[in-house]
């Protein structure tokens, strides 16, 4: 029992390692916003001035143009580090704020693209370089401008803006808010609703579906807080905020149990905005017509958008409870016959000691017709 409890030596590494890179790196923290008009320059530099009353060292170091008149006031609570003109266009001066090297930086409008000539391309990178000489980070960013979610704002909007921030860099944050105001105040206070599709004419609709969507982005970041904190504490990863589909196939699946089981778990991972994986074992002995038939399999999976994955191993269960722990897997999709043969009603079958090891993950069983 001591054996098996012992962490392996690659654990431990991939421990010490987290352990060093989150001691090392300063902190970044963002305030979401789902469109503008909500407030997220106001909450972003309250919470530096109350960080100020502590006695933390904070500086603004970008700000918009035009404030209105509330975030003025707190500004000009603020030492503010002017922003460099270059090409008419406000920079964020980095090597000022890296001389003077506060505690805290304040960055409104993480999208900004820095003008031609400039050491950094966006203002998110500047940002990302303070972060890496220890300066830690508040920002501000609205979901139209985060890459990864263009098509869908463009879904709701109609309109797909140039200037943009990786969701990868928005992963790295230690704390994300969503500045949940109500949809209707967004379309009296934005100043860019006509740019928004409208917004001003009727738009809390298209608001609302902006908000749900950045909840779900910022629930999905805190998932990746979570799996770094355990990481840090070698605690094993048991399940994840965002729902996790694994689909399991094998040859002994025929194909449409095998397609029902995709197209089910593509509709709960659509309807949770979760991710779906299909994984297989990779077996080098099987005959043609299986090989055929895992390959017609791995299409749907392919089809659907899955993460497909061949896994190694003797045994089912092992390869799949591995893959589904690495992965934060939430529910495991799986195929089953009626018919069981004399060694699995003595020792129990794999689907058995599948459920039995699943501990923390829901497992759905999709019966079929035929031969194991």
């Amino acid at each position: 029992m001591d054996r098996e409890r012992r962490p392996d030596p690659e654990q431990l590494l991939r421990q010490v390692q987290a352990e060093e890179e989150h001691r090392r790196r300063a902190r970044l923290k963002v305030f979401l916003g789902y469109a503008g008009g909500v407030g997220k320059s106001f909450r972003m530099l309250d919470e530096g001035r109350r960080r100020r009353l502590r006695g933390e060292d904070v500086v603004v170091g970008a700000v918009q143009p035009n404030p209105p008149p509330e975030v003025a006031a707190l500004l000009r609570t603020m030492e503010v580090i002017p922003c460099l003109r270059v090409a008419g266009v406000p920079v964020m001066d980095v090597e000022a704020i890296l001389l003077r090297h506060p505690q805290v930086c304040l960055v409104d409008s993480l999208a900004y693209n820095n003008p031609p000539g400039s050491k950094n391309r966006r203002r998110w990178q500047d940002a990302e370089q303070l972060l890496d000489a220890g300066i830690s980070v508040i920002a501000t960013v609205n979901l139209q401008y985060i890459e990864e979610q263009q098509a869908t704002i463009e879904l709701i909007t109609g309109k797909r803006v140039a200037e943009t921030v990786p969701q990868s860099f928005l992963s790295t944050a230690d704390e994300i808010e969503v500045v949940d105001a109500p949809p209707e105040m967004a379309v009296q206070r934005s100043s860019d609703a006509a740019e928004l599709g409208g917004f001003e004419r009727g738009g809390e609709h298209q608001l609302s579906a902006l908000r749900e969507l950045a909840l779900l982005l910022a629930a999905e970041i805190v998932d990746g807080q979570l799996e770094r904190y355990l990481r840090r504490r070698g605690i094993e990863l048991l399940w994840g905020i965002h729902e996790r589909i694994l689909v399991w196939i094998t040859p002994r699946l025929n194909a449409p149990t095998a397609a029902s089981m995709v197209a089910s778990g593509k509709r709960n991972a659509d309807r949770f905005h979760g991710e779906l994986y299909v994984a297989y074992l990779d077996q080098p002995d099987l005959g043609p017509a299986e090989k055929v038939l895992l390959e017609e399999m791995v299409g749907y999976a392919r089809n659907a958008g899955a993460h497909v994955a061949g896994l190694v191993g003797e045994d089912e269960v092992d390869p799949i409870m591995e893959f589904a722990r690495a992965h934060g897997i939430t529910q495991i999709f799986t195929g089953h016959t009626t018919r069981e043969g004399l060694w699995e009603r003595l020792l129990g079958s794999a689907l058995d000691r599948l459920i039995g090891a699943a501990e923390g993950i829901d497992v759905r069983v999709f019966p079929q017709s035929g031969s194991v």
